[in-house]
């Protein structure tokens, strides 16, 4: 670059790798080089007319790295205006406090840059005073902030909005209507489907109708081996400068062997445009673990209660410590055939053939769902049983009406339904269901519940379940998922622990 006059971007890849060391990693605190992709994106970006740039590729290539380096040359560095707001938007709370972390990291490592930047943990800002310019993190569950005036917005994750339309999107992109030159950068994985945000936005610069809006898109071909390392490298551009290969690898096993996981890792891993929902185990991997179950008298036995609403099914897994599965499902009795035909499954006749019991009236009675329970604390060495909050609060008195004491009761212990707490269940699960450990002996509505139940993925992995149809009932793995998760760890994670005393002790809404 000596002896002519730099490019802007070339201006800006210099000052980031003169001022800027990396954040956190294997390489902490060493000084910025950027990777041949980063220095070709910033020059695209700075080196003609931009107002959109949309950069999509998989997870782990140091997306939000690049961000906090952009941000950066905006607030103090040679992109920096007089007076500017600078916003970075994300559709979480915790995910809008990763790129505010990584660039207070940046900041407090450099002696220059702390020296002029002022950090603001507790509000996720950063302020320059002497040229006062401001930076703010927002996220989308936040209150959305009209009266802004943005000369650059990072969106970062774009792709976890799901639809045309995001309230937060659309208050920064026309509050920048008051700025010269506003630069918009939008950081993310593809969207699930083409009709969702991301997805048009790509598709509207990709048509070249307006050149000022531009795209870099890494994904891997349809038509190739989503198991490849050639379409692993092709949605990953830093596949040999940052990333776990053997872990890449690991996810690409797991994908190919369990359709579950499939979705998740071609949009995650691979950048397709792919619905991350998918049948949580397949039907030759349900029936390798039909086996007939041993009873469970005197063995340790571990359980998951999902309690319905009034007139949905209620589901009780136990499962014991060799992995015999034992499962109990209540309907209210008036209504079955009704409901037999709306769900367009056979309750009625289950009910008959001893599969599900049923309760009079048209909704489920807790004091029988305690009475069972009583019978399977009598019967069986009950360690743990996890139980769905909702409607806990009704079967508490029922369950001291028929007899528990307060040290039997100890041992109902709520469990979230959120990703922080089904993810590690269903990722134990799926491990017991691959492991062919379980024996559930093709119970008939725990089966119907195992293919209704779907996972969803998050932008960081975590599954939970839900259903395949409107219609369709998955009560009972998510129960499986509790009591698998309660004879595997004994607990849910640290902060989303509390057994039923404290639950109720604190009342029901303020745990909601």
């Amino acid at each position: 670059m000596a002896g002519r006059k730099l490019t802007r971007g070339e201006r800006n890849i210099q000052w980031i790798e003169a001022f800027c060391c990396i954040p956190e990693g294997k390489m902490v605190g060493k000084p910025v080089r950027l990777t041949k992709h980063q220095k070709g994106w910033l020059k695209r970006i700075y080196d003609t007319p931009t107002r959109t740039f949309i950069l999509s590729m998989a997870r782990k290539n140091a997306k939000t790295a690049l961000s906090a380096f952009i941000l950066l040359l905006h607030l103090c560095g040679p992109e920096a205006r007089a007076n500017s707001q600078l916003y970075s938007a994300a559709q979480s709370r915790d995910q809008a406090a990763i790129l505010f972390e990584l660039a207070a990291k940046v900041v407090r490592m450099s002696a220059s840059l702390s020296a002029y930047v002022n950090i603001r943990d507790t509000a996720k800002e950063l302020l320059c005073g002497e040229l006062g310019t401001f930076y703010k993190a927002l996220s989308a569950d936040a209150a959305t902030k009209f009266g802004l005036s943005p000369a650059l917005v990072i969106h970062d994750e774009l792709g976890q909005v799901i639809g045309p339309r995001s309230q937060l999107f659309e208050a920064l992109e026309t509050a920048s209507a008051a700025q010269e030159d506003p630069l918009s950068i939008i950081i993310s994985t593809q969207a699930p489907t083409d009709a969702d945000l991301l997805s048009l936005l790509i598709d509207d610069a990709l048509s070249g109708a307006d050149p000022r809006n531009k795209v870099e898109i890494c994904t891997a071909p349809l038509d190739l081996d989503p198991f490849s390392e050639e379409a692993i490298r092709a949605a990953n551009p830093h596949f040999d400068d940052f990333m776990n290969k053997a872990e890449v690898f690991r996810q690409a096993s797991d994908a190919k062997r369990l359709p579950s996981r499939e979705p998740a890792y071609r949009n995650l891993i691979l950048n397709q445009r792919v619905e991350a929902r998918s049948p949580f185990v397949n039907r030759s991997i349900w029936q390798e673990n039909g086996g007939k179950p041993e009873s469970l008298e005197g063995r340790a036995v571990y359980g998951g209660l999902d309690l319905s609403a009034v007139s949905d099914l209620t589901a009780l897994v136990l499962v014991g410590d060799a992995g015999d599965v034992e499962s109990t499902f209540w309907l209210p009795e008036e209504g079955l055939a009704e409901k037999s035909r709306n769900d367009r499954v056979p309750y009625d006749q289950w009910a008959r053939d001893g599969h599900l019991e049923t309760c009079p009236g048209r909704s489920i009675e807790y004091d029988f769902v305690a009475e069972y329970l009583r019978s399977v604390f009598d019967r069986y060495d009950v360690q743990l049983i996890n139980f769905d909050r909702y409607n806990m609060r009704f079967l508490r008195p029922c369950l001291i009406r028929a007899g528990f004491s307060e040290e039997e009761l100890t041992r109902f212990q709520e469990f979230g339904q959120g990703f922080q707490s089904m993810s590690p269940a269903l990722r134990e699960l799926e491990s017991q269901l691959l492991g062919k450990k379980l024996r559930h002996g093709m119970h008939p509505v725990l089966t119907m519940c195992s293919f209704n139940a779907v996972a969803v993925t998050d932008a960081a992995g975590g599954r939970k379940f839900t259903k395949a149809k409107t219609t369709g009932r998955i009560d009972g793995m998510v129960a499986l998922a509790m009591a698998v998760s309660a004879a595997n760890s004994g607990a849910p994670p640290e902060d989303d622990r509390g057994d039923i005393n404290d639950y109720l002790k604190h009342g029901f809404s303020g745990l909601l």
